[in-house]
């Protein structure tokens, strides 16, 4: 063989990425279905999620709405120092996170149990009346479940005032939504209330997939329900839980604001108000545009550093994880 014939020899590597990216497009073109099927969910993703992104810019500028974007002096990050010297935003800012940290941990570990515990349930007709009850709020508008905890709260006639009144805890009513130090457990349990029969589902559909030989094994070994449960329910649900938790923990930051809007008044908006809350006065309230902006992106990295934080330690202690 001569050299002429040596250089035109193809490189083996670059024969396997030439078979790879053949292969990669022949199963695309296979599944052409499913690639149509997705190019609307696709386009609205860029639609409504990276197409506004070009408003971030506003976070740089002084805006002013009769100028538009391409029209508003730029300040740099004058919008930030602004936010971060403000008192008001370090005080919304703990409101948010722990209102989202207490409604996590009692989500995540109030799913888990309540999901245990049906797996253990031998009436099927007990089962699935308990998973409807629990599963019916997460239906219901929060404007609905905001006025029955109000009704219930109020201390005017409220359902929880009176028995406590007829039990003699009490002597006169309770303005349970006056006061502020009770707001974010108030909140919690509302959240949770709403959504822990919804959050259960997936643990369920986990745990009926689980090997039953496992349980019939752990049953000619003695062992009991509890055993079972600590042993083989636990673990074998543990990766769903972490990847369900880590994303969790991605939104930590992004608590919404309907639910603080709805049940909050002015006597409690120390404690009540998040920063989803905060930048639509600062915005529509004010006319901070920029400010509300800078806030925006403020969250954005937040959330980011904070799923990729609790992904990292996933990964270092061996637990399932999203990368």
């Amino acid at each position: 063989m001569n050299h002429a014939s040596m250089k035109m020899k193809t490189p083996p590597s670059a024969n396997a990425e030439s078979v790879k990216r053949i292969s990669f497009f022949q199963k695309l073109g296979s599944q052409y279905q499913l690639v149509l099927m997705s190019v609307p969910f696709v386009l609205l993703l860029i639609l409504f999620s990276y197409v506004p992104l070009w408003g971030w810019i506003m976070a740089f500028q002084k805006f002013l709405p009769g100028k538009g974007i391409m029209g508003s002096e730029f300040v740099g990050f004058d919008n930030f120092i602004l936010l971060f010297q403000d008192e008001q935003f370090f005080r919304v800012l703990r409101n948010t996170l722990v209102m989202s940290f207490m409604s996590m941990a009692a989500g995540f570990v109030g799913a888990i149990a309540l999901a245990l515990l049906l797996n253990e349930v031998r009436s099927a007709f007990f089962k699935r009346t308990i998973q409807t009850v629990t599963y019916i709020p997460h239906f219901v508008s929060m404007v609905v479940i905001a006025n029955i905890v109000l009704t219930f709260l109020s201390p005017d006639g409220g359902f929880i005032n009176q028995v406590l009144l007829k039990i003699g805890i009490i002597h006169e009513p309770i303005y349970f939504m006056g006061k502020g130090e009770w707001f974010w457990a108030i909140h919690t349990l509302v959240g949770l209330w709403k959504e822990l029969g919804w959050s259960t589902i997936i643990y369920l559909a986990v745990m009926a997939s689980l090997n039953p030989e496992m349980y019939e094994a752990a049953d000619v070994d003695g062992a009991g329900r509890f055993q079972k449960m600590w042993h083989i329910s636990i673990p074998g649900i543990m990766p769903t839980a972490i990847i369900l938790l880590i994303l969790s923990v991605g939104s930590l930051i992004n608590t919404g604001y309907e639910s603080q809007f709805l049940l909050g008044n002015p006597l409690v908006i120390d404690y009540s108000e998040v920063l989803d809350l905060y930048a639509l006065n600062l915005s529509f309230g004010s006319g901070q545009y920029s400010v509300g902006v800078a806030l925006g992106i403020f969250k954005s990295l937040i959330s980011l550093i904070l799923v990729f934080t609790v992904n990292g330690f996933a990964k270092k202690a061996g637990q399932a994880r999203i990368m």
